[in-house]
């Protein structure tokens, strides 16, 4: 249970007592209509990741959306505008800007799948998926570590080995920690092959992305099996979606885990309830505190992950 071995499973099924939080401030879904609360310009995506440091987040992962639309983006000058302003603020967080945009692939009809729908098909390269990694040097960036049928329609999220391998090798080199997020155990298996090639080091950071169609379901059997391929020494954090997101920070430190909540993941503090970032935070905060576990700042994460601050 103790080995170092990229290959080397375990059941830990031990609490975490010193567990951190991940908030997931507003995504790249089609949220916006749905409340209010989903941040859209860079200041609100600012303000609601700052509000949930405050409530206790040690770190925050932001996409950005077009502020004119509320569509998700890649562009650059957002993520600068994000970065600058989470990094001038009067609290300390840890900032994680995804890098899962850009292998968006909408096939044409099943009759037809070719060509591609150019309505929200989103294929870039390697260097220009990790563009605005390069340029504002966040502490963590997400890679999303396979390929998979997402959602409805004929949508996938396409990872090639060899775009994973690039992107986590400039990662790497940028000094910026990955966080692998695994859909389904495959991802961690390559993760794993990932790490015994080098090109991701330790100590390495899993986030379980669960209850996601068509990923791995969010039953607690799928959800064990999911903990059980992730190596002793690793760092895992887990949340789910929709109903069960709530229940999921129970279930991931008692198994071990950190967790995460946001307004990417679920909308609602309760039935009914819109939810903004700080108050999922909150709840988050009073179920792990109830359960005798403390939570963690940024310092001690970045301690725990050795990330440099930037």
């Amino acid at each position: 249970m103790g080995s170092t071995n990229a290959g080397e499973l375990i059941v830990p099924l031990a609490m975490n007592r010193d567990v951190f939080i991940t908030c997931a401030v507003t995504g790249a879904g089609d949220t916006t209509s749905k409340s209010s609360h989903v941040p859209i310009t860079p200041k609100q995506i600012a303000e609601s990741a700052i509000d949930a440091a405050k409530a206790g987040a040690a770190i925050v992962h932001c996409h950005v959306r077009d502020p004119d639309t509320g569509a998700a983006s890649r562009r650059n000058d957002l993520y600068r505008e994000v970065t600058d302003r989470i990094r001038s603020a009067d609290v300390d967080v840890v900032l994680n800007l995804t890098a899962g945009m850009g292998g968006d692939m909408i096939f044409g009809d099943v009759e037809n799948p070719l060509p591609l729908n150019p309505v929200g098909t989103d294929m870039a390269g390697a260097t220009e998926r990790v563009s605005h990694v390069s340029e504002c040097l966040p502490e963590i960036c997400t890679l999303d570590c396979g390929t998979m049928n997402f959602s409805l329609g004929d949508y996938v999220m396409t990872n090639t080995p060899g775009m994973l391998r690039a992107m986590a090798r400039r990662m790497t080199d940028l000094g910026v920690r990955p966080e692998i997020e695994a859909f389904d155990t495959g991802h961690l298996w390559f993760a794993k092959q990932l790490a015994e090639e080098g090109l991701i080091e330790d100590p390495v950071l899993i986030q379980l992305c669960m209850g996601i169609p068509w990923g791995a379901p969010d039953d607690l059997n799928t959800y064990l099996a999911m903990v059980n391929n992730v190596p002793a020494h690793w760092t895992f954090s887990a949340f789910s979606i929709g109903r069960n997101a709530l229940a999921y920070p129970a279930a991931a430190v008692l198994a071990g885990g950190n967790v995460r909540v946001g307004l990417e993941d679920n909308l609602y503090a309760g039935k009914g309830q819109l939810a903004t970032n700080a108050q999922l935070v909150e709840k988050a905060v009073t179920v792990i505190e109830g359960m005798g576990a403390r939570i963690i700042g940024p310092e001690a994460v970045r301690q725990k992950l050795k990330l440099t601050k930037r």
